[in-house]
């Protein structure tokens, strides 16, 4: 059997081969592959690369640029090198800076090797090759062909831009992206701070505004080229997956602000006052959904509103250059350039323009363009305030004789203008109340929902438990009502008495009291109202204790670190799952004295759970003949510091390459669909902060035997355990 594995696999390496695309003929110089990628989508993420080369669904790329828009699948990317160059050192770039999360293993007749894995929680200092893509070595000896196999994750937008290089084209490259980069962050940096000395020198907000959106316009960029994590936050990869978003928002909005004062809109036309308004309201949005932890909706609302913005201030500039505002026809010119940079870049994304380095840097030209030409416009506008101020000047010492009746009239006007402004100013703001309020209720549903999905996986667990009681004290109420009644019966004639006179009549209605006490039994019915108030009393009892587990189990302080009872931990926990465990399994706990321990409670409980549903998983899945199922819980104190947890069954047991491997993530043996694998492995992790052991002791056909060594005080303080 040995000998057939490796021919088995050569055989489905050659039998997948027959789906590849052509090999890439790499002769020297830059290479995009895109057109020799074949490409397998796994929305669910959790196929490994055996796995993967077994599949037969791989699409052949038809561009450049594979472009898989807004996802959160994994990609498997295969892809054949034939290197004719003269050197064997090669490098791969996957030129999208979004990506951080990808894998590459070499496939060959002895199986895959994995050459290079990036993670997206790696910081930028883990890369060997301090570039600002993720770059792979590839070492092909001249007139060799390799074939490799590559998993891609990305955040947001799936783009796949791949080159093959050498050396020299490498580098040069890397120098001409450093050049590029350096002379528009430098560009931005000189605006900055230019228009912020002229904003302290004649005081405009519209150079605030312009000031604070060029700022956030160039951290923008820098974060979707990749240069903001490389220089600016390389030591926070996670605030890097959402800076774009945060910073193109904030840039959208400032935008909005600059617009309404530079084109004077309250004046012009207020109608675009709200329109930015709007627009501001869903950059706004974009904002509370990435708070709210929808990273993917939040993305999806930056780019509705950047669509929504882009066709907003474009109607905003042409409706006031037809009108003859200089400043308006400005401001459309930069922003004209602004979205054919941006227009260039989405018809390369999609294959419909080259992808060289003239397509890479159109959006960095359009932002370079647009930024200077406002800021020509700016200084336009303050040149033709001053002329305007001159002339006024002139007319008033003309008019002199006239400027009493002039202001007054100008009062007037003010008054008018004022009251319509702040009537519509009301009115913009009742709106954006309104959609606030929208969106508040909106975040309050999904928070909602969230929590009642997490309560019905827990009510699920005990709904069968808390079932069976709870139907036998209804089952009791028919019966106890029907034998209140009898009695209430029998009271009714007693109360009659008080209306007879005579001693006869009394002898009467006493014998027919009699009578109806034998024709209800009485007797009967008292001893049946105690035994139906007995079980109605146990059903009680058990729901109390059912509910009193349940409290314990979730324990609501479990982000703090306390004093707890362990054994009482356990008790809950075994409550919960009692519903499980059932008749078919016997249960033998043996819970010594033991003092209560410093710990997150709840984690604990979650690490029982864990445990003891895979002893029930194994010892229902397979029952061995002779043997009663049986699980064993035990606590003891095992030293003065420390105190002691056995879980043990007697179930099928684990073999050695199994036992090896049950802490890693995503390694389960049960079937699809009856488990992640991320419970002992979470199981793990919560033992190691609490600064505890974990040891398993297992034979094949002798059952599993968790052991857990945890402090009973900790010289330092925890932190919760996160998982992703």
């Amino acid at each position: 059997m040995k000998l057939l594995r490796p021919l088995l696999f050569i055989a489905l390496v050659l039998a997948s081969g027959r789906t590849f695309g052509d090999t890439v003929h790499f002769s020297g110089g830059s290479m995009v592959i895109g057109k020799y990628l074949e490409i397998f989508e796994d929305p669910s993420g959790r196929l490994t690369d055996q796995q993967v080369l077994s599949q037969n669904n791989f699409t052949r790329s038809e561009g450049d640029v594979p472009n898989k828009s807004l996802t959160q699948s994994t990609f498997w990317i295969r892809f054949s090198v034939d290197n004719a160059a003269p050197s064997p050192l090669l490098y791969l770039e996957l030129a999208h800076s979004f990506i951080h999360n990808a894998q590459l293993f070499r496939v060959d007749a002895g199986g895959t090797t994995l050459l290079r894995k990036f993670r997206q929680r790696d910081t930028f200092e883990v890369r060997d090759i301090k570039h600002q893509n993720l770059v792979f070595r590839l070492n092909i000896p001249k007139g060799s062909t390799v074939t490799y196999l590559m998993r891609v994750k990305g955040l947001n937008q799936v783009i796949l831009p791949m080159i093959v290089r050498d050396q020299s084209s490498f580098f040069d490259a890397s120098q001409l992206n450093e050049t590029i980069n350096g002379i528009f962050a430098g560009i931005i940096i000189v605006m900055v701070l230019y228009n912020m000395f002229i904003f302290f020198s004649v005081g405009d907000r519209s150079y605030l505004f312009y000031v604070l959106y060029v700022l956030c316009v160039g951290l923008a960029q820098m974060a979707l080229s990749g240069y903001a994590f490389k220089y600016l936050w390389p030591m926070h990869p996670g605030f890097d997956a959402i800076s774009s978003m945060w910073f193109s928002a904030l840039a959208g909005i400032f935008a909005m602000f600059f617009v309404k004062n530079f084109l004077q809109l309250e004046e012009k036309w207020p109608a675009g006052v709200r329109i930015t308004y709007v627009i501001m309201a869903l950059y706004a949005s974009a904002g509370l959904l990435s708070i709210a932890g929808l990273e993917m909706l939040s993305f999806r609302a930056v780019d509705a509103s950047g669509g929504l913005g882009a066709v907003g201030l474009f109607v905003i500039g042409l409706r006031l250059s037809r009108e003859g505002y200089r400043p308006a026809r400005l401001f459309l010119l930069a922003w004209s350039l602004f979205l054919l940079g941006l227009f260039l870049m989405v018809l390369r994304n999609f294959n419909i323009l080259p992808y060289n380095t003239l397509t890479t840097y159109t959006m960095q030209l359009g932002s370079i363009l647009e930024i200077v030409l406002l800021s020509i416009a700016l200084a336009d506008k303050i040149n033709a305030l001053k002329k305007e101020k001159e002339l006024s000047q002139e007319q008033a010492l003309r008019i002199s004789l006239e400027n009493e009746k002039i202001i007054m009239e100008q009062n007037i006007v003010l008054e008018r203008n004022v009251l319509e402004r702040t009537t519509e100013l009301r009115k913009a703001n009742s709106e954006l109340s309104v959609t606030l309020t929208k969106l508040k209720d909106t975040q309050t549903q999904l928070i909602d929902s969230e929590k009642m999905a997490s309560l019905g996986q827990l009510t699920a667990g005990i709904a069968h438990e808390i079932n069976n009681p709870i139907n036998f004290v209804s089952s009791n109420i028919k019966p106890l009502r029907r034998d209140i009644d009898d009695v209430l019966e029998i009271l009714s004639s007693y109360d009659e008495l008080h209306s007879i006179a005579s001693v006869d009549e009394l002898q009467s209605k006493m014998k027919e009291i009699d009578r109806l006490k034998e024709d209800l039994d009485l007797e009967y019915v008292k001893t049946e109202l105690g035994t139906l108030l007995k079980g109605m009393e146990d059903g009680a009892h058990r729901t109390v204790e059912i509910v009193k587990g349940l409290k314990i189990f979730s324990r609501l302080d479990e982000a703090d670190l306390n004093v707890v009872n362990v054994n009482e931990g356990i008790e809950s926990t075994l409550i919960i799952l009692n519903y499980q465990i059932g008749n078919s399994i016997k249960l033998v706990k043996e819970l010594g004295a033991i003092p209560s321990i410093e710990c997150f409670a709840g984690k604990l409980n979650q690490v029982f759970m864990n445990i003891l549903t895979n002893s029930i998983y194994a010892l229902q899945k397979e029952k061995q003949d002779g043997k009663t199922p049986t699980i064993w819980v035990r606590s003891w104190l095992n030293d003065t510091d420390h105190v002691a947890i056995s879980i043990r069954d007697n179930g099928p047991g684990m073999p050695p390459e199994v036992r090896a491997k049950i802490f890693e993530p995503f390694f389960t043996t049960k079937q699809v669909g009856d488990g992640t694998g991320l419970g002992l492995s979470i199981v793990f992790k919560i033992i190691d902060v609490h600064k505890g052991t974990i040891q398993v002791n297992t034979e094949v056909g002798q059952g599993t035997e968790f052991l857990i060594t945890l402090p009973v005080k900790h010289q330092k303080q925890l932190s919760p355990v996160a998982y992703e």
